[in-house]
């Protein structure tokens, strides 16, 4: 069973996004921020497949939280969503090469999404 760690701010769309991938089948852990996040990985015993973080967070952006994941997890994958266009987030920085869900998206879109960042190289 492959890991994911859903990190966003608004509860009610994390849940929603947690159950989706639980009914995907696979283990959720959940993070309201990038602290918290950080603090939920540290406290994981086993691997974290992937990351799937809002790019705007308050107080650490998606793209310094994933920094600082790989640090101690360098295999994790990362799956970035915003709602914002395309042109716009590449603009904040998180630079080419990223994986991107747009919101807002179906259950089918997201699951497809991961499937496809998981399974590359």
């Amino acid at each position: 069973m492959e890991t994911t760690l859903i990190v966003k701010d608004h509860d009610e769309v994390r849940q929603l996004t947690a159950a989706i991938l639980e009914e995907c089948g696979y283990q959720v852990l959940q993070a309201g921020a990038g602290a918290e996040a950080l603090v939920a990985a540290a406290d994981h015993p086993g691997p974290i497949h992937l990351l799937l973080t809002d790019v705007l967070m308050p107080h650490m952006s998606g793209q310094e939280l994933a920094e600082r994941l790989r640090q101690a997890r360098p295999e994790i994958k990362v799956l970035y969503m915003s709602g914002y266009a395309a042109e716009v987030f590449s603009r904040s920085g998180a630079g080419s090469g990223i994986e991107y869900i747009q919101k807002p998206f179906t259950p089918e879109e997201l699951a497809l999404k991961i499937r496809e960042v998981l399974c590359e190289g």
